[in-house]
């Protein structure tokens, strides 16, 4: 079986992103469908910075990208980590159960890596009166790249 180019991947992630907008209910608009098949197509969360820098085609302004991150975020698209060195990633987020993970950041190169194999606590015993809205949970560490230098 032929491994899929480049070119395949993002028709597909494309098709992918434009199903999962019209499935909101909003507008199909071609900022929202190349920032989501973009992520689709990533293996690992991404800074603003980060997307802007390597996001093909045209250049995108730093407000237009923001906008669209936070709408697909919104839309429960994409996801937001919180890294300890306080900037955000993101993450496309197809199946929007599957955010229920933690996320470890290399203390070296500060990538975020999503794991799927560390769950969430579904209820938490929270002091009378509290209730949450979301949980984070992030592991500090090396990775596989820095932990051998």
């Amino acid at each position: 079986m032929a491994t899929p180019t480049a070119s395949t991947r993002n028709h597909t992630s494309t098709e992918q992103a434009e199903s999962l907008i019209r499935a909101t209910g909003a507008r199909l608009t071609q900022p929202r469908v190349r920032v989501l098949a973009f992520l689709l197509a990533q293996h690992e969360p991404l800074t603003h910075h980060d997307i802007l820098a390597r996001l093909p085609g045209e250049g995108f302004d730093a407000v237009t990208l923001y906008r669209v991150l936070e709408w697909l975020t919104e839309q429960g698209l994409a996801h937001r980590i919180a890294g300890a060195d306080q900037v955000w990633r993101f993450s496309a987020n197809p199946d929007k159960d599957a955010h229920d993970h933690a996320h470890f950041q290399c203390t070296r190169c500060e990538a975020v890596t999503c794991v799927p194999d560390v769950p969430l606590p579904r209820k938490l015993k929270l002091p009378d009166g509290f209730t949450s809205d979301e949980v984070d949970v992030l592991i500090k560490g090396r990775c596989p790249r820095c932990a051998g230098e």
